[in-house]
């Protein structure tokens, strides 16, 4: 890991930044309050794992991610990394820390959507070695577009 780089657990405490990276990025799913709330519960059904990553000179997330258990599969519910953030390599730590994590709950699959518009999405999942394995015509929204299934083996 990038030692100017920390990855940690999310806590209630990072909320609002959280919610303003993601607010910042078109292709991200716009949660409420609530639903963060809910993915660090650890009593919530399905359990989730929800990480940060933060830059050494500031203590404030710059990304994040949450992805909920169901073993032997995962679902990454939502990977972001502010934009200021891009492009160097932060999205890819995060998830690397996620399926390692993923790994020791006896998780062997991640699963997940992303919009097909979502180009940079798709080039990082692919890149990260999951594949397609369907699509959900029309399932998005406000614009309506497909919805792209990937997968991958964690090994």
């Amino acid at each position: 890991m990038n030692p100017s780089v920390s990855i940690r657990l999310m806590t209630a405490g990072d909320l609002d930044r959280v919610i303003e990276i993601e607010r910042r990025l078109s292709h991200a799913p716009h949660w409420p309050h609530a639903a963060y709330i809910s993915a660090l519960d650890p009593h919530s059904h399905p359990r989730r794992i929800a990480l940060v990553t933060t830059l050494v000179a500031t203590t404030e997330p710059a990304g994040f991610a949450v992805a909920s258990l169901l073993p032997p599969q995962a679902e990454l519910e939502l990977i972001a990394v502010a934009p200021e953030f891009q492009r160097i390599g932060l999205a890819r730590l995060l998830f690397s820390a996620l399926a390692k994590d993923l790994k020791s709950r006896q998780v062997t699959e991640v699963i997940l959507e992303v919009r097909a518009s979502n180009g940079p999405g798709l080039a990082l999942y692919r890149s990260l070695g999951f594949v397609e394995t369907a699509r959900r015509i029309r399932y998005y929204a406000d614009p309506v577009e497909d919805a792209v299934l990937l997968s991958l083996l964690i090994k």
